[in-house]
């Protein structure tokens, strides 16, 4: 007999199914419960033609002009007939790994990179997104994701996540406007960089474009009223909507967007505060992402050779920076000149299961924008008149929360952690008599937060659990004569080999439930 520590603990080390098969299920949505029988699924969603795809790349940017006065009716392809046109799709999953740049091929033959290439195939976040229905790319909108609901339940989770960890250290949420005049830009003095990378909407005449980044809206809460020294560190988190005008031919799953979230936060802090705060930060990141299993890189970038602001500070600041690494005790690499302009940074580089190399973290020091925008504040109690310039951080933790749930979901391989998962469990009823009490256990863990869903159809019992297993139910309770008796449940996890069943009261269940979301399992 297992332990609840054990039993709890059990299934850390998940095995992915390399191939889905026709049986792989996926639950219709109940409108009570988001939830609904599993015979009830959409069997047929696999075969029916996907809608992860974007326009054509090249007939958007050669039609441009055109297509425009033709209407909607240019968006009428399937993605069938756009791929006997052999158009590249944004939801292709082909991967760049294949081609050869050198021109050789030679390599293909090799057993262990076609071993790899499927397995990288077979984890790709664009084919496990639409095998577990989590969101889809439209060609009305390329770039921009639609989450359905399983997918929002783990957006939800992470900003949930994150926003928890914002009220633990000190974070304060603000909101901000996701339209500004472009004069905002010019304060800021990146004005032209902006504007490629922005949409531009003409406003009463006045160009106006949808923000890209949240940064100098955040300059102008700071500088809204007048600061004190004893306010700071203000720390502002902003998961607000940004626009990023990609080209087409970049557009690359959620890895690569035109409209995304960021978990993006500012922290304005006197220069002696910096050392502190960054530190600050970089626990902050490792916290976040050893709960996800991720390890990561840490490279110091110092000062280029044009850059703003003076000798001193730079070398100040790059101290603080250098004996905050040092403090925070993880291993960093030193890349000398290859800071930016305004300031220097740390680049965090995490590594999924497959090995890849990603950044999604950011910390960067900046002088330019509270000088641009003349942020001050007052630093002394004995003389009020006196001013002076706050250092300001640029800090990232997911990064992009789309990316980071591509990323999860392909270091996860598909089979999320309880504490993240869409499809956390799911009730079997053993034949038509246990219904009842089959719907009135889903009530009881629907009622205490997590997310169920329940199987009354009238098929086998060992098919009902089979499916339950591929569509990634991380429990898979069974109820039947006994179970209905006693009030009980028999559970079997998304991992075990079916060699061990218990049995567990509903209190019981619920306690695993909440030790398991507690410990991030």
């Amino acid at each position: 007999m297992k332990t609840l520590a054990e039993f709890i603990c059990a299934g850390l080390n998940p095995v992915w199914p390399k191939r889905f098969g026709s049986s792989y299920i996926v639950a219709a949505y109940n409108p009570k419960y988001t939830s609904a029988p599993i015979d009830e699924i959409h069997t047929k969603q696999l075969e029916q033609p996907t809608t992860m795809t974007s326009l054509p790349h090249e007939e958007e940017q050669s039609s441009k002009d055109s297509e425009s006065s033709k209407g909607l009716e240019n968006y009428a392809h399937t993605t069938s007939e756009l791929r006997e046109m052999k158009v590249p799709l944004e939801g292709d999953f082909t991967l760049d790994s294949e081609k050869d740049p050198c021109g050789s091929r030679d390599h293909i033959s090799d057993p262990v990179y076609i071993k790899s290439t499927e397995d990288a195939k077979q984890c790709d976040h664009r084919l496990l997104g639409q095998q577990q229905e989590l969101f889809f790319c439209h060609p009305l909108s390329p770039g921009s994701w639609f989450f359905l609901p399983l997918g929002t339940r783990v957006f939800n989770k992470l900003m949930a996540f994150i926003k928890n960890e914002y009220w633990n250290r000190g974070y304060t949420e603000v909101i901000s406007p996701n339209m500004f005049n472009m004069k905002l830009w010019e304060t800021s003095g990146d004005v032209a960089n902006a504007k490629n990378n922005m949409f531009i909407l003409d406003v009463d005449k006045q160009e106006f474009g949808l923000k890209s980044m949240n940064c100098p809206g955040h300059c102008l809460i700071f500088q809204h009223r007048v600061r004190s020294y004893r306010e700071l560190p203000i720390r502002l988190a902003d998961f607000g909507i940004l626009h990023r005008n990609e080209p087409s031919d970049a557009l690359t799953g959620l890895t690569c967007l035109r409209r995304f979230q960021q978990d993006d936060a500012h922290i304005f802090c006197t220069k002696d505060q910096v050392r502190e705060e960054v530190k600050c930060v970089l626990e902050f990141v490792d916290s976040v992402y050893s709960k996800f299993g991720l390890t990561y890189e840490l490279r110091l970038s110092t000062r280029p050779e044009k850059y703003l602001g003076d000798l001193e500070t730079w070398v100040r600041v790059e101290e603080d920076l250098k004996k905050a690494l040092e403090e925070f005790g993880k291993p960093f690499l030193l890349n000398k000149g290859d800071g930016e302009f305004c300031g220097p940074k740390i680049d965090i580089t995490i590594f999924d299961a497959m090995k890849k190399n990603i950044q999604c973290g950011t910390l960067q020091l900046d002088f330019q924008l509270p000088d641009s925008f003349k942020l001050e504040y007052s630093s002394s109690t004995e003389d009020e008149v006196k001013r002076e310039r706050p250092v300001m951080i640029h800090r990232a933790v997911l990064g992009s929360v789309e990316h980071m749930i591509a990323i999860l979901l392909e270091h996860y391989e598909g089979k999320w952690p309880f504490w993240l998962s869409p499809r956390q469990a799911i009730v079997c009823s053993s034949s038509k008599k246990h219904h009842s009490y089959a719907e009135k256990v889903r009530d009881q863990i629907h009622e205490a937060g997590y997310y169920v869903d329940v199987d009354v159809s009238d098929r086998d019992i060992r098919e009902k659990v089979r499916e339950a297993q591929v569509a990634q139910y991380n429990f898979v309770l069974v109820v039947g004569d006994e179970e209905a008796t006693t009030g009980q449940v028999t559970v079997q996890l998304r991992e075990e080999d079916g060699s061990y069943f218990p049995v567990m009261s509903i209190e019981t269940l619920l306690d695993v439930f909440k030790l398991k979301s507690a410990n991030y399992l």
